[in-house]
This record gives C-alpha cells, structure tokens and sequence, in this order.
C-alpha cells in the first residue's frame, strides 16, 4: 500500500482528466469528469477538490499538478485563458485554498504543452532526451520547450508557443491570438482543413476530397496516403510551415529531439517522415538534424506530465 500519493490533473475545454500516481511515479488510477466552468470559474476548482478527495485520502496527498491551456508563468500565475474564458488568477494559489487540509503538499501548474512534453519525456517517446521541443497539433498547434531537462516558461509563460510564430505572409484572416500568418493558422487541424477548402475551391483537379460531405484534417490525410495529388499538396504545404517553425526552435533552442503529439499526429509515420523532409533543409549550420517523433503516451501525456511538476 503506498502512503504518498500526488495527483496529476490535465484541464481542457471540454474534460478535466485526473491521474493518481504513487511516490515512484507509477500510474495507480485515471478517471475523467466533463468540465465545469459556471459561476466564474469556482465550479471547476470545486470539482477538482470533490473529484481527488473522492479518490484517495487528502491526509495521503503530498502534490498536484496542473496543467493549463493557456501560458502559465514559473509561479503558476496565468494573464489570460481564453479557452476557460478566465483571467488572471493563479492555479496553485486557488488550489492551495481548496486543500489546506491535506497540509503543506508540493503543487504546481503549467501549460497543458508544457505538461504534456514533460510526460513525453518523463515516460514517452521522449525518454533518453535531456532537451527537446514538443509539438501539439490539434485544433490549434501548441508547443513547449526542455533544456537540460527542465522545462522553460520564459518571461510571460510563452516559451515553446511556436503555433504564433508569424511566417505565411499571404493571409489575410486574423488568427485567434490577434496575428496574421500564425503556424497555427495553417498547420493545426482547423488550418489543414481551412487551406483544403481554399485549395478545392482554386483548383478544378479531381480529388476524392470532393465526395467528402465534411473535410476533417483526418479526412486529407487518409486521402493522402491514398495517393490523392491534390490532398498530397494541401498536407505538404500545411506541413511546410510547421518545419520552417522546428527549425527556428532549432536555432534557439537547439533540442536534441522534436516530439509531435496531438490528434493530428495520429497520421503516425506518413506525416512525421514528410515533416522530416521538408525540416531538414532549413538546418544548414549542423551536419546533425533533430529527429522527429510521434508522441506515445497519447491523451495521458498530461496528466503524466502535471504529476512530474511536483514528483522529483
């Protein structure tokens, strides 16, 4: 029977997900609740507490950790968040007010990239790794950044965000964050399927794409792999940008590997050897390329990484 316990939550729109782990790091139980965000917020922290003292004893309890999809500073303070429709407030501070019954425990937030880079390298594919760059391509394409194997928040928590680096020039539509030309506006799924859409429209070339009643960026990618030329061109010019973004990690962060995760990322070796190609040319000062890699711990990758925050 283990008699310290630490929590792992990984907060997002639409679950909270929870993890419980033992002192040596293993895995003992994972659960998931819908996420509630009424009454400005307090619903949710209400529902963590209620949901990990449901669990396990709060007195066995001896760290959370957060994570959070927005940027979060070292202290866990977070300016905006938009996805939660929240605004300055501090994770750890309310979190520490919900448990000051299970007395002075370790607890600790970050953002939910950040998170899920650190389960990666923690006990995924990152493992072996004391520097890498963690890609997430979902509806958006967040990202995060290990150096020496500790992970980088930066001056106001946008370290590793490479999904707002601004490189596509011709676009003419505001990204979510205010910019124009954003990675995320492009190579997200949401920007996969978006230049799809534009390309089908411009282009009068056949395409299976055609038959398709909705356009997911699954749905490009499978025709893809199935020799579709036009869904071949949609996913190399969407996967352009994401490498022209790895290779600016490259040459300020110089990590020793790139993990991809994210739903996109479940295109598996097909999209990771096209980004690979499409990376390695914009690395001309070093013989040595980082590899690129599909991320394994899948949708645990954050609490894996929320519970390594407070576990040494």
């Amino acid at each position: 029977m283990y008699l310290e316990y630490y929590a792992g939550i990984d907060v997002g729109g639409t679950n909270l997900k929870f993890g419980v782990f033992s002192g040596e790091g293993n895995l003992i139980e994972k659960w998931s609740v819908p996420t509630d965000f009424g009454n400005g917020g307090k619903n949710m922290w209400q529902q963590i507490h209620r949901e990990i003292a449901r669990h396990l004893s709060v007195k066995a309890l001896k760290g959370i950790g957060i994570g959070i999809p927005g940027p979060v500073l070292e202290n866990g303070y977070v300016e905006v968040c938009v996805n939660l429709n929240l605004r300055n407030f501090n994770p750890v501070t309310i979190l520490r007010t919900y448990f000051s019954d299970a007395g002075d425990i370790k607890i600790a937030a970050a953002n939910d990239a950040n998170v899920a880079a650190l389960g990666e390298q923690w006990k995924g594919s990152g493992q072996g790794y004391r520097s890498i760059g963690m890609v997430t391509l979902g509806t958006g394409v967040g990202g995060a950044v290990i150096i020496d194997g500790k992970l980088r928040y930066g001056a106001n928590g946008l370290a590793g965000e490479i999904g707002h680096i601004r490189l596509n020039p011709e676009e003419t539509e505001l990204c979510t964050c205010g910019g124009r030309g954003c990675v995320d506006q492009i190579a997200s799924a949401t920007g996969i399927v978006r230049y799809a859409e534009k390309k089908l429209k411009d282009n009068n070339g056949n395409s299976i794409l055609r038959t398709k009643g909705c356009l997911t960026a699954k749905t490009v990618i499978d025709a893809a792999k199935q020799g579709d030329r036009i869904a071949e061109d949609i996913v190399r010019y969407c996967m352009k940008y994401l490498a022209k973004a790895l290779a600016a990690v490259v040459y300020v962060a110089d990590p020793e590997a790139f993990i991809i995760g994210g739903g996109v990322s479940e295109a598996g070796d097909y999209l990771i050897k096209i980004l690979q190609e499409q990376f390695e040319p914009y690395i001309t000062l070093s013989g040595n390329r980082p590899p690129i890699l599909k991320a394994s711990l899948g949708n645990l990758a954050g609490i894996y990484g929320a519970a390594r925050l407070v576990l040494n």
